[in-house]
């Protein structure tokens, strides 16, 4: 004979009320007596959920082999680094809804741009990377759309508007992913840029750079370029409220001026979070992009 089921003591309204915001009425402790759940025991219980107070412990479904009984393992505890972002990128994920925009920009006149670039003095070739012509660009792009600079205070309904631009840059380190900030970077022309870039690299994979660098940033960059791939969905480094994720540059064939042309396209994923920015002005922010990392230097070029 199968055991029956617990029987919960609750008033028809009661389990109407509870039905209608979703709480389970067998997960309710009842204060009245005998057991019995009051309407003040179901909203306290879905007020305790939506605070945290609540912990739902994790299922984890166990193996029915371990992994040893196929071959031979290597088991490792997790890198401090990654221990730290994985909270982190949870509580991101979890939190803010995403939406990723992907894009495509016509980089083939920057590139050139780039490849000319010489010092003044000694007329040697200076070596710039793209990221530092993106950095410009998202600079410039944060300027016309503040929301993208911002970060958003729920508790107290508020939206804080950051006056300074200081970016994050994604470092692949042997340690694990680091997002140091380039700090004032609108104040900073292309050498300045591209000494910084280097310097905080270094500081990341040498682990000797600040804890208070990680922090205060308005946007972060995630590059791929030197790895490969095209298009991806970064996840948004809170408190910030958009991440740009960059692609390998590939050159393709586009149709321009009634032809076929190889061009440098640059894949760009934009994630900004959907609860201040709206699709709108996520597209008009990547069209600006791609406007900044075209059309801005293929007018250099012609003067």
């Amino acid at each position: 004979m199968s055991d029956k089921k617990q029987i919960i003591s609750a008033s028809p309204k009661v389990r109407k009320f509870a039905r209608e915001l979703g709480a389970n009425l067998y997960q309710i402790h009842g204060s009245q007596r005998e057991g019995r759940v009051s309407e003040n025991d179901v909203r306290s219980f879905i007020k305790e959920s939506l605070s945290g107070e609540i912990v739902k412990k994790r299922t984890v479904t166990p193996q029915e082999y371990e992994h040893s009984e196929f071959g031979e393992i290597d088991v490792q505890p997790i890198p401090r680094i990654k221990k730290i972002a994985r909270s982190h990128l949870e509580k991101s994920w979890n939190e803010i809804p995403h939406v990723t925009h992907h894009d495509e920009a016509d980089i083939t006149e920057m590139d050139k741009f780039r490849k000319t670039l010489r010092d003044l003095y000694t007329g040697e070739k200076i070596s710039i990377t793209p990221l530092t012509f993106i950095i410009r660009a998202v600079v410039k792009a944060l300027k016309d759309y503040p929301n993208f600079n911002a970060s958003l205070d729920l508790e107290n309904g508020k939206v804080i508007y950051k006056k300074y631009f200081h970016v994050g840059i994604a470092v692949d380190t042997p340690h694990g992913l680091m997002v140091p900030k380039i700090r004032d970077a609108d104040k900073k022309d292309i050498t300045a840029l591209g000494k910084e870039l280097k310097k905080v690299s270094t500081l990341c994979k040498e682990l000797k750079i600040d804890k208070k660098e990680f922090f205060g940033g308005s946007i972060t960059i995630s590059s791929l370029g030197n790895i490969g791939g095209s298009f991806f969905t970064p996840i948004i480094n809170q408190p910030e409220v958009a991440i740009l994720g960059v692609g390998r540059a590939e050159t393709k064939q586009v149709f321009m001026d009634g032809k076929y042309q190889s061009r440098i396209m640059l894949p760009l994923s934009l994630s900004y979070d959907h609860r201040i920015i709206d699709g709108a002005e996520g597209a008009r922010f990547c069209v600006h992009l791609r406007e900044s990392l075209g059309k801005d230097f293929a007018y250099k070029l012609a003067v």
